[in-house]
C-alpha cells in the first residue's frame, strides 16, 4: 500500500477559519444571529467560537499575515483572499425556525432546497461574504440520526 493511500488517524475537523476584516459584523452574525459560544477575542486580530466538539476561528486577514512578535507562540502567520465557505449542522426539526431566525435578523436566504439524498441546506452570507450552510449530518452520510 503506497503512503498516499494509507489513512491516517485523523478522528474530525476541530476548527475552521474564515477570514473577516469587520470583527464586529462577524461576531454580531456568528455570536447574535446563530447563537456561538463567543470563547475569545484578541482585539483586531481575530474572535473564536465553540461549536459542538469544535472551533470557528474568525480571524482579521489584515493581522494574521503578519508574522508573530517576538515571545509570542510560534504560530505561522496566514490567510486567505475572497469568500470562504463553512456548514454548520442543524437537526432537520430545526430548520425553519433557524430559517425563521435568519429571515427575523434581516439575512437574506441565498438557497433553501433538498439534496437528492433529502438532506436540506439553507445558504446565508455572514457581514465578510463567505458562504454559510446550515445542513443535516445526512448531507455526507456521515449519520442518519439528527443532530
Amino acid at each position: 500500500m503506497s503512503p498516499a493511500s494509507q489513512s491516517l488517524p485523523v478522528e474530525t475537523v476541530l476548527e475552521t477559519a474564515l477570514y473577516a476584516a469587520d470583527l464586529d459584523a462577524a461576531e454580531g452574525f456568528y455570536g447574535g444571529v446563530i447563537g456561538l459560544t463567543k470563547v475569545r477575542r484578541e482585539d483586531h486580530r481575530h474572535v473564536f467560537y465553540r461549536c459542538g466538539e469544535g472551533m470557528v476561528l474568525i480571524f482579521n486577514p489584515a493581522e494574521t499575515v503578519k508574522p508573530a512578535p517576538a515571545g509570542a507562540l510560534p504560530v505561522p502567520s496566514h490567510g486567505a483572499k475572497g469568500q470562504g465557505h463553512i456548514c454548520f449542522c442543524v437537526a432537520e426539526a430545526d430548520m425553519d425556525t433557524l430559517a425563521e431566525r435568519l429571515k427575523a435578523a434581516g439575512i437574506a436566504i441565498e438557497a433553501d432546497f433538498f439534496w437528492p439524498n433529502g438532506a436540506r441546506s439553507l445558504y446565508v452570507r455572514d457581514p465578510a461574504g463567505n458562504s454559510v450552510e446550515f445542513s443535516q449530518k445526512r448531507l455526507w452520510g456521515i449519520d442518519t440520526d439528527e443532530a
